[in-house]
């Protein structure tokens, strides 16, 4: 079956040529794939001779743009598989040091001064919500959360004191240098 160039109807060309795309890429695809078969059939079209068996061109574009279509998903896939793995090491790297500054919190929050240190004692290290500390401490609500910020704020100058500290946009821990003495 010859088609004339210029007896082009996309719509019947996208009939013929679906099952054959089907068969070759995944169903959520081939949509895309067809799609692109038509923008190369429509750009390309006019390159055609009488002479040119059509079908067998249209064959010829289809497979590349399948052809193309792997490529291009197994170059995302390689990209994403990178990026996945770059993204794992430094979430270890920021979980290591994130540990290893968790393990002075208890000597800084012993080194703060009473209201504070019992204030962050209960809230940070026991994990009574403030209220539940409010109580312990018999003061108000808004008395504990007034010790816990400002002693929150005390433990972060200890920190800085002893190490350089290095966040993430976040504001998360990525790394630390102990300051020289």
């Amino acid at each position: 079956m010859t088609q004339p160039a210029g007896d082009c109807d996309l719509r019947q060309i996208a009939a013929q040529i679906r099952p054959f795309v089907e068969r070759r890429v995944a169903s959520d695809d081939v949509d895309d794939v067809v799609q692109d078969i038509l923008a190369r059939v429509h750009g390309g079209i006019d390159t055609l001779d009488d002479e040119t068996r059509f079908v067998a061109w249209l064959h010829r574009v289809a497979r590349n743009a399948i052809v193309d279509h792997h490529r291009r998903r197994e170059r995302r896939a390689a990209k994403h598989d990178a990026f996945v793995a770059e993204w794992q090491d430094e979430t270890v790297e920021r979980e290591d040091a994130l540990a290893s500054l968790s393990m002075f919190v208890r000597a800084f929050v012993a080194m703060m001064p009473s209201p504070y240190r019992e204030a962050l004692q209960l809230t940070e290290i026991d994990g009574l919500t403030m209220q539940a500390a409010a109580e312990c401490e018999h003061v108000s609500l808004p008395g504990m959360k007034s010790r816990v910020q400002r002693g929150r704020r005390l433990l972060r100058e200890l920190f800085e004191a002893c190490c350089e500290i290095a966040l993430d946009a976040r504001g998360h821990v990525v790394d630390y240098t102990p300051r020289p003495r």
